[in-house]
């Protein structure tokens, strides 16, 4: 009786909490474009949310990218393997953010990168065989997610001039400054990869600091 109980309650949770991840989705869109109750109905049909477990992978290598990554809680990162055949972090994406191997979502070719959850993660995915049908049914989205694009490149350009403007200890302390809370969440040597840092230099301006 009470394992039937236990397994009516995950029924009965489980629209509700659907209903939270595609608000919150929703709440993301309007801050850039108009979006109505029956545009609401429309992007339904065209978005799935997914759970994820902490450190799963979502594309690996080889594959091809076949969805674009809404992240509703949790934190994602997306990496390549390089040449010493370590993790070279070139992306992390936090609540709020949009995450994919672009080259191969658009193009349909495999992927060079890994994409993988740092946290357990809530995730709105739109599938790439539906992505041009949902910007046909909903234009204006076509804006939202060209604004989107153009503040990742605009981040880019930005972390691209610290990265030759600053010294490594100034470049650490610019990202740590500017992202407090994200510096406490993620593991240390992750960071350090994605800064072009090494693990032990991190330590040693940390310890610096303290």
């Amino acid at each position: 009786m009470v394992g039937r109980d236990k397994g009516n309650d995950e029924h009965l949770l489980w629209p509700k909490i659907t209903i939270v991840m595609q608000m919150n989705l929703f709440e993301h869109i309007r801050k850039f474009v108009a979006l109505s109750e029956s545009d609401e109905r429309i992007l339904k049909e065209f978005i799935k949310p997914r759970t994820v477990r902490k450190k799963e992978l979502l594309l690996s290598n080889g594959q091809v990218s076949k969805s674009l990554f809404f992240v509703e809680k949790g934190c994602l990162r997306m990496y390549f393997i390089n040449k010493k055949s370590g993790e070279q972090i070139t992306q992390f994406a936090l609540e709020g953010w949009w995450l994919t191997d672009f080259f191969s979502f658009m193009d349909n070719t495999p992927s060079e990168y890994f994409i993988q959850s740092i946290e357990a993660a809530s995730l709105v995915a739109i599938d790439r065989l539906v992505f041009d049908d949902l910007l046909k049914a909903l234009p204006q989205l076509e804006r939202y997610f060209r604004i989107i694009m153009q503040k990742n490149l605009a981040a880019s350009q930005l972390r691209a001039k610290y990265l030759y403007e600053m010294s490594k200890e100034e470049f650490y302390h610019h990202f740590s400054s500017s992202f407090p809370d994200f510096v406490q969440r993620v593991p240390q040597y992750m960071i350090a990869s994605y800064l072009g840092l090494t693990p032990e230099y991190v330590s040693e301006l940390r310890k610096k600091n303290s």
